[in-house]
């Protein structure tokens, strides 16, 4: 692709931040749930689902509506935890529809979005995120640099970090790092083509020593006994639960699939 995606990702978070996107002048609390305890105690699987309207691989997802009334019809599929877009470049995300959702539900929350400057890690903590995202690639391909920094200052914040890898080498060094949750994209965001085969190929010799969410193109209950055979602990999908007619019976069809 000629376009380097993730160059225009870190580029559009710069905007964001600089129009002001992040200047939250609210402090909400986050959940009194341990997302990584749900993962280890949940028999079904474990979703983490994704309020998002757009992306860039897909452009329009969803008519944008009320995100409060989609959270809670995915909370009443049987989702255990939520992921919610904050940037508003290419994702149509925002702040305001996570504090929306935060004020109603007592789920896990994790703040959705390409992180490329501490401001945003202090928006987090106000809008009440109990997790933030950080993409190990950022700091392999030295758009930013020191992600320990990031990491301890997360954690400073009260926030829990979700690091996510898309290759072995990606992966090796995201279990250096002091990062809560490792999510696998199955997705290559250089050129946004998906492989489900990411994650079985990056777990295919790991112990299991923390907690793996495995990351796009989810969209059957056979997709997730395949990911979870393959040694994912939970998953995070979003486009094909925001695609389909009825959120609810969606998002209980894939709860079911162990």
């Amino acid at each position: 692709m000629a376009e380097n995606i993730l160059k225009k990702l870190v580029e559009n978070s710069k905007r964001a931040i600089d129009d002001g996107v992040y200047e939250i002048n609210e402090q909400l609390e986050k959940s009194n749930y341990d997302f990584i305890d749900i993962i280890n105690t949940n028999s079904h699987p474990t979703l983490l689902t994704e309020v998002k309207f757009s992306s860039p691989s897909l452009g329009k997802i969803r008519t944008i509506s009320d995100p409060l009334k989609i959270a809670k019809q995915m909370i009443d599929g049987g989702s255990r935890a939520l992921s919610v877009l904050t940037q508003p470049h290419l994702f149509n995300g925002s702040p305001e529809f996570f504090m929306a959702i935060r004020r109603e539900v007592k789920v896990p929350m994790l703040m959705k979005d390409i992180v490329v400057d501490k401001i945003q890690i202090e928006a987090g903590r106000k809008i009440g995120a109990d997790f933030m995202l950080l993409i190990q690639s950022l700091f392999d391909k030295k758009f930013l640099d020191d992600i320990d920094e990031f990491v301890e200052f997360g954690h400073k914040n009260g926030l829990k970090v979700l690091l996510e890898v898309h290759t072995l080498d990606e992966f090796n060094n995201a279990l250096k790092t002091n990062a809560d949750l490792i999510g696998i994209n199955n997705r290559n965001l250089d050129t946004l083509e998906i492989d489900l085969t990411t994650t079985e190929k990056i777990l295919k010799n790991f112990d299991s020593s923390r907690p793996i969410i495995s990351e796009s193109g989810i969209e059957s209950p056979d997709h997730i006994k395949f990911l979870k055979e393959s040694g994912a602990s939970a998953f995070l999908i979003g486009s094909s639960i925001m695609k389909s007619q009825n959120i609810e019976e969606h998002v209980k069809k894939l709860v079911s699939a162990y």
